[in-house]
């Protein structure tokens, strides 16, 4: 039987405060996680942060399109903008929603300087103050958060109002986000309430396998290079020579490369380690890892594998819409969120100043309107939606804006003929909103009186009406009764339809006298 000599050969200490928690035996399935776990894992666990940011980043990747439909709508929206980037408000919002998916809850606070928390907040002075955006994780409002659990309460699993290091925030100051929604009676450690639960709390015992993966990977990586020299040995009575010639074998087989020879005898032979059988087992036990992590966590296994997608998300492939649909939810999720935001922005990026410069460039808009009027429309007319993830090539987004043009136009032409002077003036107010809509075909918006142009075709359709009446025989008859083709397009079909009959009579009318007088 032969000797071997294994050197070198040492464990994983638990040594990292991560590897102490999560590889004890006191994890188990079902443990609840902590607000310190839930700290470290985020911090020092492979999968800590992507289980956490990668879809909120996912959610944030495409701005959001705002439209204000108003005749002065580019310059309302671009002020918006620049105000919700000068706060910084995606990355406030996106903080807040990493917070809640680490620990199960967080809030943001606007801060106002040298005024109250426990006050009212008032929107209206916001834009000639200085403000701030802090959000708090649960030990930051730790005894404010605890929910109320009184099923008869109308507070009941509900937020109302946070304080942190003991003072109170009116509710008029924060927005509270959970990460799921609470289960009656359900503590949930790391976020100190009957609030919702952690990202983590699902995900644990697969978290815990996954850091075990890892070590193997390391010590296959360390093995992996092993080579196994099976030489001969020597026979009963070893000298130092012999084993003088051993070690000279050994270092002439490990100084090798490319280029060199070895010579070995007959009965010897040089292998590396065999590791085929543990590379499979491994990487299947690694794969059913992630998934079930993913599962744990709501998530698409791909997010959490990294795998790259067979087809892009243009094409619409299965697992990326799987993936879209998990975005929607999370957008739709964070939208109280952005309510929260879009308020404030809209008081400090509307304010006075801007209201008397676009009152300067359109004095018959919003001459006679006041501050308060104006405000109170674009609020009014403000509409937010997200774009798809799942983006169209530009052909087919062409395609479908042509479809659209097509039945804007359709509605018009069936529309207008039966309508009065006030609802063609609706009419093109819509059609008008729409066309700008389609910023695909036009990238310029259409701009319009639609009041003028509904009073002057009604004008210009009494002209031509009166016309006819004084003088049908010139519209129809002057040409063997053919309609010009340029009157065709102007006149109202039902009139078309009129004066049509009363041509057809006139010609019954004619046929009767010719043949009586034969």
């Amino acid at each position: 039987m032969s000797e071997a000599s294994i050197e070198g050969l040492s464990g994983s200490p638990l040594s990292s405060p991560l590897i102490q928690i999560l590889l004890s035996d006191s994890i188990e399935v079902g443990s609840k996680a902590s607000y310190e776990l839930c700290k470290l894992i985020y911090s020092y666990h492979p999968l800590g942060a992507k289980l956490v940011d990668t879809p909120v980043q996912l959610a944030q990747s495409q701005g959001r399109v705002i439209n204000v439909p108003g005749p002065a709508e580019d310059r309302v929206i671009r002020a918006f903008l620049d105000e919700w980037k000068n706060l910084k408000c995606d990355r406030v919002i996106a903080n807040c929603a990493r917070l809640a998916r680490i620990y199960g809850v967080a809030s943001i606070a606007v801060m106002v300087l040298n005024e109250d928390s426990k006050t009212p907040l008032d929107f209206a002075s916001l834009a000639n103050k200085k403000i701030s955006f802090n959000c708090f994780d649960p030990l930051n409002t730790a005894g404010s958060l605890v929910l109320n659990i009184d099923p008869n309460n109308l507070a009941y699993l509900k937020p109302i109002s946070i304080s942190v290091q003991g003072i109170p925030y009116h509710i008029s100051r924060t927005a509270v986000f959970m990460n799921e929604d609470p289960i009656y009676l359900d503590w949930t450690s790391s976020a100190y309430g009957f609030t919702g639960r952690s990202v983590y709390q699902r995900a644990l015992f697969p978290l815990k396998s996954f850091l075990q993966s890892i070590i193997t990977d390391d010590l296959i990586t360390k093995k992996s290079g092993l080579i196994i020299a099976k030489l001969k040995q020597p026979g009963s009575i070893i000298n130092n020579v012999m084993q003088a010639i051993a070690g000279v074998k050994r270092q002439l087989l490990k100084e090798a490369v490319v280029g060199n020879v070895l010579n070995i005898g007959t009965e010897e032979s040089v292998e590396s380690i065999n590791l085929q059988n543990v590379d499979t087992s491994h990487r299947s036990a690694r794969k059913n890892i992630l998934e079930n992590i993913a599962a744990a966590a709501g998530m698409p296994a791909k997010l959490v594998n990294s795998e790259t997608l067979a087809v892009a998300f243009a094409e619409g492939e299965e697992d990326a819409k799987a993936i879209a649909r998990f975005i929607d939810d999370l957008r739709e999720s964070l939208g109280p969120l952005y309510d929260f935001m879009n308020r404030i922005v809209q008081f400090r990026a509307w304010n006075v100043e801007f209201f008397e410069t676009i009152k300067n460039d359109y004095p018959e808009e919003y001459g006679s309107k006041t501050f308060n009027e104006a405000f109170t429309e674009w609020t009014n007319r403000f509409v937010v939606k997200w774009p798809s993830l799942l983006t169209e090539p530009e052909s087919e987004k062409i395609k479908v804006a042509n479809v659209k043009l097509r039945a804007i136009i359709s509605m018009i032409n069936s529309l207008l003929p039966i309508a009065d002077d006030e609802s063609k003036e609706k009419i093109l107010q819509w059609a008008q909103e729409n066309f700008n809509d389609l910023r695909t075909l036009f990238p310029s918006p259409l701009k319009f009186d639609a009041k003028k142009m509904a009073a002057f075709k009604a004008e210009l359709d009494n002209e031509k009406k009166n016309s006819l009446n004084k003088k049908p025989s010139k519209a129809f008859g002057g040409n063997g009764g053919v309609m010009e083709a340029d009157s065709i397009g102007e006149l109202d079909s039902a009139v078309i339809d009129l004066l049509s009959e009363v041509e057809e009579n006139r010609k019954r009318r004619s046929s009767h006298v010719q043949s009586e007088a034969a």
